[in-house]
């Protein structure tokens, strides 16, 4: 990845942060966002990693365009694209006002369509670059109080494979990330009504979350630039997005059994 420039949203924290650190050991140049870009552009100072670090509100397509044209004049053409920025809902469908469903679906959906159509057209001229979805294990299986989010990131991974079809022999590739339980403070930053095991206390459901999140960020993030390194068009990480995987293929309808047997064991 030397001198290549990566664009990572959502880069002040969590998978976003330990991307932009691990992108720049590997020699790269870097363009931060984060909605708070305060602890971006610390690290960036910090570090003396080359690249900048700017405010940005994924959900705004014209803010987004604006973005990657002084991106590209200040820095050059984009290499890789990683469309990181998400946020979380936890809450039934029954409960969730439709104003929390549009905030969920602006970020985690419309942000990377955004950020995918900000740099494709150049990336295509050039025959060359990555574009990186940051889907989840929940693009894969869906989860009680979760629908929101599940859809977010179901679309996210139906676009991407989409999207990676359409780029076949272009010399771009689009590569679809489900991370399983990551190490984040997305469960503590998310809205909350209730938890998938019927809980409607946060701050238990926060702490039940850092139970089952195994993976540190740094973790996901090298295995996100070596798949980016490879080529490749698809990854899960962690155990339990593989081990789920397998289930949900084999079991398409029967594995929310499973889910729920699961929850249960949690409910308090």
């Amino acid at each position: 990845m030397k001198d290549q420039l990566v664009v990572i949203t959502g880069a002040s924290s969590g998978i976003g942060a330990a991307l932009a650190e691990e992108a720049a050991a590997r020699g790269a140049r870097l363009a931060l966002s984060d909605v708070n870009p305060d602890a971006a552009k610390a690290w960036l100072k910090r570090s003396g990693a080359k690249g900048a670090a700017h405010k940005l509100d994924v959900s705004r397509k014209d803010d987004f365009e604006a973005y990657i044209e002084q991106v590209t004049r200040d820095l050059g053409p984009v290499d890789v694209m990683i469309n990181n920025a998400g946020v979380g809902l936890s809450a039934t469908v029954a409960e969730m006002s439709i104003e929390d469903f549009r905030w969920v679906m602006d970020i985690n959906f419309w942000g990377v369509v955004y950020g995918t159509q900000a740099v494709l057209p150049a990336m295509m001229a050039r025959k060359k670059g990555t574009i990186v979805n940051i889907s989840s294990l929940f693009g894969l299986i869906s989860v009680p109080t979760q629908s929101a989010y599940n859809a977010s990131k179901f679309a996210v991974r139906g676009f991407t494979e989409s999207l990676r079809a359409e780029l076949s022999g272009t010399g771009v590739n689009a590569l679809c990330v489900h991370p399983g339980g990551i190490k984040t403070n997305i469960a503590r930053n998310s809205r909350f009504s209730s938890a998938p095991n019927g809980a409607d206390d946060k701050a238990a459901a926060v702490k039940d979350f850092d139970k089952i999140a195994r993976v540190q960020p740094e973790q996901a993030a090298k295995e996100i630039l070596e798949a980016v390194r490879k080529g490749r068009s698809r990854l899960l990480i962690g155990n339990d997005a593989r081990l789920f995987d397998l289930v949900q293929r084999g079991f398409p309808v029967r594995y929310t059994q499973a889910v729920n047997t699961l929850l249960s064991l949690t409910r308090r």
